[in-house]
């Protein structure tokens, strides 16, 4: 499954794909190809989207992570609870 995460709502996109993910799907792609950078509320989306996607067993890859953002998850050592694609 891909979803894709709007740059304007970045919070409230993240909240969306934690609700659709499950079980049965998984794999499962956040399309971050639009996304500039994160801020707090972003970060702690994304943190409990990966929790949730744990808890589930599913597996989360970033797509189209820009540099900057990559950064900021390495910094906040959230790189390891995804994959990352092209």
């Amino acid at each position: 499954m891909v979803l894709e995460i709007d740059n304007r709502k970045i919070a409230s996109s993240l909240e969306s794909a934690k609700s659709k993910i499950n079980a049965k799907n998984e794999d499962t792609v956040l399309d971050f190809c639009s996304i500039e950078r994160l801020d707090a509320a972003g970060l702690r989306a994304l943190e409990d989207l990966a929790a949730a996607a744990e808890q589930k067993s599913v597996k989360l890859s970033l797509r189209g992570t820009n540099v900057a953002v990559y950064k900021v998850l390495k910094l906040t050592k959230l790189t390891r609870r995804f994959s990352f694609v092209d």
